[in-house]
């Protein structure tokens, strides 16, 4: 074992070099094709996919050359740079708590192998399960020759391996899984055992593993008395060979491999000044020369992280970290961001947040996803949490500000009604205005109930409905100049110049505004006079009678032909009607409550399920859906969204009413992997939300890339 040392200069700029090279040529290689799979069923949950949910057919990521990454006419140009990542937390969770497992991609990439891991009450675990990480079901096939946790895994020649790894101490095992996975006609057996084969030299448990080519490496561990510095090499998960020792050895560190190298990010270190706590190094190692060195250093120590290799970029996420070990009862800290490294700069750069911190956690790539299994959330606390990381560009660039968000480079508006303000905050999450405030206040006829609002006149102007104010108001956008109000403030009434809880007021681009009058079963087109050019409906009749009688619609979209797409709340209908009133298609859903449908491409539309709990659905106008999201329990279930809208990102956007929050789901995986605002605590601090009931968008330069077709 080598004490503890530094690279020398020279080593690094070689190393640096080759790394230079490495990325220019793995930049002219990625082709970011991403998104693998269709989320079919979750148990305990409502969650369906539709192949056609893009307008182009496809579950592309927001990749440069991918046309489908949000599905809208006129989505912003794609960053350059390295991506930034979409993470989300599915809505499934394992069956018990489960940190420091082995995951490995299984059957094809269409499921996952857990072995081991270390179960809630202290003890190792020794089944061996089949994941499919998109639906949540789990099948035991096969056990550990004993039971184990902090071990490592690779697949070898189609094989999954298992070596060292501790229980009550360090192990030196090695073990061929017995199954990676059931295969059609051949189910794998729960009783089948994995094949002890020759031990590793000596003992090592908290050790790391990665596969390059057809080889297997070992790195870092502890043996029970000291650090593992050796690299180990394998291509059959017998016979080893050392290929370096890494200058600082560690346990518990994130390794990852591009290029032929192979990179260790963090680790508790063995020796020196932080014996026993994490360190922020990153080592690489050549193992075609034979040769470790320091290349960097993280931003903050980390062990207990995990790192993939996606699209040619390694990303490091997650893990803990601890300031100094200022005493034996120091503790650490769980750690919620992820890192892009650079190759070119050697340097890590922030590229996203899980959604939850873990450390600890399980890790295995399909194709361009990371899935993360289990963990722990706090120090000696496992988690049953599945979460997923993957580039995307519609995420941003990795080091900028504002990477990781849904609506990077974009300004979001939220209309919090049960606080009667308007927000717009930034892609850091930052809040840019509020109104009203001590700056500028509410108009005369005041500011309450604010239920939808959207941008208008490329983002200098805001329209906004005031359901129980009875009112429509246009703001000068942001010094909250008021321009133009329809309504009579607390009175409610159908004749001219009065509304009954209106919904969904749009501005058009002749200048006309449409707005949804449910109490009054009518939708009005209104000049700028407040003139009715056209009213819907009838009021007093809410029962759906096209192109008479309207059931309380509650949604009036502007769509690109100029019409308008209509939802009524009795019966569940939805309808397209021209601006001067006449019916072009009509189409029953089966959902209780439709709140706010919007185009998404041809004959494609979304809409809002207002219940509780509640959801949002894709159809066409034969009323077939196409893709359903509907959580029963846990976080992803919804309480009363009313609007859902599909970001360039290609994630959906909500506001879930009465959960007091914004939440964004990858509908390919059925992921929540953005929130704004806390679960069901309502507030009006930097971060908080009181039954947030509308929301938009504004792009650069103006753009509405949700609402194109708004003035």
């Amino acid at each position: 074992m080598k004490e503890q040392s530094s690279s020398s200069s020279q080593a690094v700029r070689t190393a640096r070099a080759r790394a230079i090279a490495r990325e220019r040529r793995l930049v002219q290689r990625r082709r970011g094709l991403l998104r693998l799979f269709a989320l079919v069923t979750v148990v305990c949950l409502a969650v369906g996919l539709g192949a056609s949910f893009f307008p182009d057919g496809s579950h592309a990521s927001g990749v440069a050359g991918s046309s489908g990454h949000g599905g809208k006419a006129g989505s912003n140009p794609l960053p350059v740079g390295i991506p930034a990542v979409e993470s989300g937390l599915e809505p499934w969770r394992l069956n018990a708590p489960l940190g420091r497992p082995v995951v490995l991609p299984a059957n094809n990439g269409r499921s996952l192998v857990v072995a081991g891991g270390l179960l809630a009450g202290g003890a190792s675990a020794q089944g061996i399960y089949e994941v499919n990480p998109l639906v949540g079901a789990a099948t035991q096939i096969g056990n550990l020759d004993a039971p184990l946790h902090d071990a490592a895994g690779v697949v070898l020649d189609g094989q999954g391996y298992v070596f060292g790894g501790g229980s009550a101490s360090p192990l030196p095992n090695a073990e061929r899984l017995p199954s990676l996975g059931s295969k059609a006609g051949t189910p794998a057996s729960s009783q089948a055992r994995a094949t002890r084969l020759p031990p590793l030299g000596e003992a090592r448990a908290d050790d790391s593993a990665v596969t390059i080519g057809s080889v297997g490496y070992v790195v870092g561990g502890y043996n029970g008395s000291a650090g593992d510095a050796a690299v180990l090499a394998t291509s059959n998960g017998r016979d080893f060979r050392v290929v370096a020792d890494l200058p600082v050895p560690v346990r518990y560190a994130a390794v990852a491999a591009t290029g032929g190298d192979i990179y260790v990010f963090g680790g508790d270190a063995m020796t020196g000044p932080r014996a026993g706590a994490p360190v922020a190094t990153v080592q690489m190692v050549d193992p075609s020369t034979r040769h470790a060195s320091i290349v960097g250093s993280m931003p903050l120590p980390l062990d207990g992280a995990s790192a993939a290799t996606l699209n040619g970029v390694i990303y490091v996420a997650g893990g803990e970290t601890i300031a100094a070990r200022t005493s034996p009862s120091s503790t650490t800290t769980e750690v919620g961001s992820i890192y892009a490294w650079s190759l070119a700069h050697h340097e890590a750069l922030l590229a996203g947040h899980l959604f939850a911190p873990v450390s600890h956690a399980g890790l295995a790539v399909v194709g361009s996803r990371a899935w993360l299994v289990g963990g722990e959330v706090a120090p000696g606390v496992e988690a049953s949490d599945v979460q997923m990381f993957e580039p995307n560009r519609g995420f941003g660039v990795a080091g900028s500000a504002g990477a990781g968000s849904p609506y990077y480079g974009d300004t979001l508006l939220v209309a919090d009604r049960g606080d009667n303000r308007l927000l717009t905050i930034d892609d850091t999450g930052k809040i840019l205005w509020t109104f009203p405030s001590s700056k500028e206040p509410a108009p005369p006829h005041g500011f309450y109930f604010p239920d939808d609002a959207f941008f208008t006149h490329h983002g200098t102007e805001i329209i906004s409905n005031q359901e129980e104010n009875e009112t429509v108001v246009q703001l000068r956008y942001p010094s909250g100049k008021v321009l133009w109000t329809y309504g009579h403030a607390r009175q409610a009434g159908s004749a001219p110049g009065y509304l009954d809880n209106p919904d969904d007021a749009y501005l058009l681009k002749n200048g006309d505004v449409t707005v949804a009058d449910p109490k009054n079963c009518r939708v009005l087109v209104l000049s700028p006079t407040g003139k009715t050019v056209t009213q819907i409906g009838t009021p007093g009749t809410c029962t759906h009678n096209p192109p008479h009688d309207l059931g309380s619609p509650n949604g009036d979209t502007p769509l690109p032909d100029g019409n308008l797409l209509v939802s009524e709340i009795n019966g569940s209908w939805i309808d397209e009607y021209t601006v001067t009133g006449h019916l072009v298609w009509t189409t029953h859903l089966a959902i209780g409550y439709p709140s706010d449908p919007q185009p998404i491409g041809p004959d494609k539309y979304l809409v809002a399920n207002y219940e509780n709990p509640g959801g949002f659905i894709e159809f066409n106008r034969s009323g077939k859906i196409l893709y359903r999201y509907g959580p029963s329990s846990g976080t992803g279930e919804l309480n009363q969204p009313s609007l859902v809208e599909l970001l360039p990102s290609g994630v959906l956007m909500s506001n879930d009413d009465y959960n007091d929050r914004m939440v964004a789901v990858d509908p390919s995986t059925g992921a929540l992997v953005w929130q704004y605002g806390k679960t069901g605590v309502r507030g009006t601090a930097p971060g908080m939300l009181d039954i947030p009931d509308g929301f938009d968008v504004l792009g650069p330069h103006g753009t509405f890339p949700t609402h194109p077709a708004t003035g």
